[in-house]
């Protein structure tokens, strides 16, 4: 939209000379469009309300969390459920033979990887109130198509057309909570909608095994019932979203204008030398953030992360058929839900640690310890109840990432611009892991799988060895950025020279 280009102002001109008086004052002065809510040496210079932050934490919470997180959920669904459509008969109705069904996934994330940055840089432009509803729209619409497809032609076709809607969905919904919340409160409410992936995991598998119980939906039955159901309830929760979803602060007809402030002024106050929350777009910044030391080595942690992620998304039911093959289909597909509530516990109580130590490196390191169990133990043992038992251990540490590492290199950038290439680029980074997954399981290596777990075992080993070497240069930057002179290198600049910096700020520091 044409008004996402530009960042409102919250009250007059005069509100800068506020800055020392009241708390209400400070609100609107940091608020304000051309106003610092930093001092030269990143210190912020606005204290605020603790109860008055908490009464807007939990109004944001109410207005924002609940609609991207089931909008995530059917996103998640409607990518996932193509696992459970496979043991329902989707390869013998398609004629799918040898890799035909690693090769439908790997479509599907071609388009996603292609289109993962330029629609976060979409999702800025236009405004994410409108984007994420209608991309929404668009693959509960291809979801719902899936259905009616009879070869592999048309079947790859809708699934290309899934990842292009699907690509900005979860960068989207990162970079669009960024712009609400303060850096350590980020991470859980990211850890909020992304807990629909294991839990997509489980309610598909319940959903999945409903609807196959059914004689037909309309005039389809067997496993295109669980396109057209899921779709039809995608699109549904889709146009809702077009009436919820608020674009930014200012526009938000459920905040007062104090609340709108204060909303605004948080924001600000941990981004060193920012006058303005949403600045314009341009290239230098978003380079900025794609090539931000954090951010490369958070999205290659990502990358090997979803590689299990996704695997486990698509093969769980597959994996459990392998355990359990002398039980009912629908009793296979309730076999993946326990595992996934577990994942969705775990995937909320981690990243609430963050939030309450402001930290998430840390809890990036000690996220694989159980998967790098899990995978030895389906690499050491055939024998059931202990292979069954390590998806537990798997999904208890996999799916928390996904918000830690969002919010890491959120966290990592300053400008809004830099904060969507970030994301766009960490997430698209996954993606890579999860086109890497879509060939982790091959026919010919099961039942037992040897190389996809391996796969999986030495991703997790390197992730271990790739965020402790991040944290511990981290701290040495920061260390080194002690020495310098905020004063002296940004002598002689403009406001916005120095705004341009980013992260190249002599007094940013390194959030680990």
């Amino acid at each position: 939209m044409a008004d996402e280009k530009r960042a409102p102002s919250s009250g007059s001109s005069k509100a800068g000379a506020q800055h020392t008086e009241a708390p209400d004052g400070l609100h609107s002065a940091a608020a304000e469009r051309g106003f610092a809510a930093t001092d030269e040496n990143g210190q912020s210079l606005v204290q605020f309300d603790p109860k008055a932050e908490a009464r807007l934490r939990r109004k944001l919470d109410l207005f924002l969390v609940p609609t991207v997180s089931l909008l995530y959920l059917f996103c998640f669904i409607d990518r996932a459920n193509i696992g459970n459509a496979k043991i329902a008969g989707l390869e013998k109705d398609l004629g799918l033979k040898d890799y035909d069904y690693n090769a439908l996934l790997s479509i599907f994330y071609i388009s996603y990887i292609v289109f993962e940055i330029p629609s976060n840089i979409m999702c800025k432009w236009v405004g994410p109130g409108w984007f994420i509803p209608a991309i929404s729209l668009g693959f509960g619409i291809v979801s719902l198509a899936t259905a009616f497809v009879h070869n592999f032609a048309q079947a790859a076709g809708v699934r290309f057309l899934l990842g292009v809607f699907e690509a900005g969905m979860m960068p989207g919904i990162a970079y669009y909570l960024s712009r609400w919340y303060r850096r350590s409160e980020l991470t859980f409410r990211l850890s909020l909608y992304i807990v629909m992936a294991p839990m997509a995991g489980a309610f598909g598998g319940l959903l999945a095994s409903g609807i196959l119980t059914l004689d037909h939906v309309g005039g389809v039955t067997g496993w295109r019932m669980i396109f057209v159901v899921e779709g039809i309830i995608t699109i549904g929760l889709s146009v809702i979203s077009f009436l919820t979803l608020t674009d930014r602060p200012e526009t938000a007809r459920w905040l007062t204008q104090e609340e709108k402030d204060l909303a605004i002024a948080r924001v600000k106050s941990e981004r060193v030398a920012t006058t303005e929350v949403l600045d314009r777009m341009d290239s230098k910044k978003l380079l900025l953030g794609i090539l931000s030391p954090v951010t490369m080595s958070t999205a290659f942690m990502f990358l090997l992360n979803n590689i299990t992620v996704q695997g486990l998304a698509f093969f769980a039911p597959t994996i459990v058929r392998t355990i359990y093959p002398d039980k009912s289909t629908v009793m296979q597909q309730l076999y993946t839900v326990p595992p996934y509530v577990v994942g969705g516990f775990f995937t909320l109580a981690l990243p609430l640690v963050s939030w309450r130590l402001d930290r998430r490196q840390i809890i990036i390191i000690l996220s694989t310890p159980l998967i790098i169990v899990g995978y030895s133990m389906f690499l050491g043992t055939a024998n059931s109840s202990a292979r069954y038992a390590a998806t537990f251990l798997l999904s208890s540490s996999l799916f928390a990432v996904g918000p830690l590492s969002n919010s890491q290199v959120s966290a990592n950038v300053v400008s809004d611009t830099a904060r969507s290439s970030a994301i766009g680029l960490n997430v698209m980074m996954g993606n890579v892991g999860g086109l890497i997954a879509t060939w982790s399981y091959l026919p010919w290596d099961g039942p037992n799988y040897p190389i996809g777990n391996g796969l999986n075992l030495a991703a997790c080993c390197t992730v271990l060895l790739v965020s402790t070497a991040t944290l511990v240069w981290m701290k040495w930057d920061n260390r080194r950025r002690e020495g310098r002179s905020a004063e002296e290198e940004l002598a002689g600049m403009s406001q916005q020279e120095i705004q341009d910096l980013d992260w190249k700020h002599p007094a940013f520091r390194w959030k680990p």
